[in-house]
């Protein structure tokens, strides 16, 4: 595309853009004066579809007038709640209805899965993660690996970027596999890198990874509704994401999970279990013993909350009707229009560490700031810019193609230029 640093292209673009209705479908952030501010952190918490409070009304109503009744008895009944979620989110992370399941939180389904999938023995036992992978995964990793008795330090195999580059090579990782794969019983790898904004290939790594003998699990927080993962083809064999970043499902809402269908009757996988994953015919028996559900639903513990599935339900039904795919192609163009601002700025202070390939990344483009502190934040924040500072010198920003606009990005480069010349 041909782009133009000017308000009037960006103007222009939001007046052809399909998608551009959907804003009002958010409410967007304002100041004490009323204005709109600026929202570019959709990578951190995704804003609020102004149907949440109207679908977690409806079953607060449906607590308050029919009681224990809603589980059966509701507009939408409780105990199936979590299959109305299933079909929509499928098709957001390209997987099977069957495959996929919204319950817990990240972190917990990450721990439930290794119990399944990662498998290690004395000789084969280590993991691999990517250097800067979230806290919260290396911690998870970690704490598995003293679980089973290992050494963290010498069971955890970072992927790192070479000296002097801020992404990670594909060949790096297949020299891993090559000299150390007879050890490593699990990759594990953010889909698309939380700090760099990189995305990973994924089904060559799942490849690579089972070319190995390894099982492979990726870590959608920052893809699921960002990326196309097409889990199923990749191949994988689990991945877990969160729903309150892209999905827009609200502060600390419930996490997704999917486990391939070559799983989905293997009722000898070792896994936690609790009487949501358990047959759905005799679930209220109470007596039978443990009968797996097939597919992921059988990784379930507890019944769901069902006023957190409501935000997520909201938010599907948004995705649904404006489609993923509608979502993807915005999504690119509307970062290429913010690379192409950023690199009409000439100024050497600023670099972009992201891919320049579209395909390599999401919405989201972490811009470096040579000797740059959290001030330049602050100052943008003052400015009007909710964006995400990473220490020592990123600023995240992350148009989010359903309520983003090529407006938002252009005056967005036009503070960032004032703040970073004063």
């Amino acid at each position: 595309m041909n782009y133009q640093n000017s308000f009037e292209f960006a103007q222009k673009k939001d007046t052809e853009d399909s998608l551009s209705s959907f804003r009002n479908k958010f409410h967007i952030p304002t100041d004490s004066s009323s204005n709109e501010l600026i929202y570019l952190c959709g990578n951190s918490l995704g804003l609020q579809p102004k149907t949440t409070s109207k679908y977690i009304e409806e079953e607060l109503n449906d607590w308050a007038t029919l009681g224990v009744e809603g589980h059966t008895e509701g507009k939408h009944p409780w105990l199936p709640y979590h299959e109305f979620l299933s079909q929509s989110m499928a098709k957001i992370v390209g997987a099977k209805p069957s495959e996929v399941v919204m319950m817990n939180t990240l972190t917990t389904n990450l721990h439930l899965m290794m119990v399944s999938f990662y498998q290690p023995t004395a000789k084969k036992y280590k993991i691999v993660i990517e250097a800067d992978a979230f806290p919260s995964d290396k911690y998870a990793m970690e704490s598995q690996l003293r679980f089973h008795g290992f050494d963290e330090k010498e069971g955890l195999i970072l992927w790192k970027p070479r000296e002097g580059e801020e992404l990670c090579r594909f060949e790096d990782l297949e020299t891993i596999l090559s000299e150390q794969g007879n050890e490593i019983a699990l990759l594990m790898i953010g889909s698309t890198n939380y700090y760099s904004g990189q995305a990973y290939p994924l089904k060559k790594i799942t490849q690579l990874g089972h070319k190995h003998n390894c099982k492979v699990g990726f870590d959608l927080a920052h893809g699921a509704g960002n990326i196309q993962p097409n889990l199923h083809d990749t191949g994988a064999d689990f991945a877990v994401w969160c729903s309150y970043k892209y999905l827009n499902s609200g502060p600390g809402s419930l996490g997704g999970c999917f486990v391939h269908e070559r799983h989905a009757n293997n009722k000898d996988l070792k896994r936690f279990t609790g009487w949501w994953g358990h047959n759905k015919e005799t679930r209220f028996n109470m007596r039978k013993e443990f009968d797996a559900l097939p597919g992921a639903e059988g990784w379930q513990l507890s019944n769901p909350p069902i006023l957190s599935m409501a935000a997520i339900r909201a938010s599907l039904d948004v995705f649904e009707e404006a489609g993923f795919e509608n979502i993807r192609e915005k999504s690119l163009q509307l970062t290429g229009f913010l690379e192409f601002l950023l690199d009409e700025m000439h100024n050497e202070s600023i670099s972009v560490i992201t891919p320049r390939n579209p395909e390599e990344r999401g919405c989201q483009l972490s811009i470096q700031v040579k000797n740059a502190d959290k001030n330049l934040h602050t100052k943008l924040t003052e400015a009007g810019v909710i964006s995400d500072w990473r220490e020592p010198d990123v600023i995240r920003i992350a148009p989010a193609p359903l309520y983003n606009s090529f407006s938002d990005v252009f005056q967005f480069v036009q503070k960032l230029k004032q703040v970073v010349t004063n």
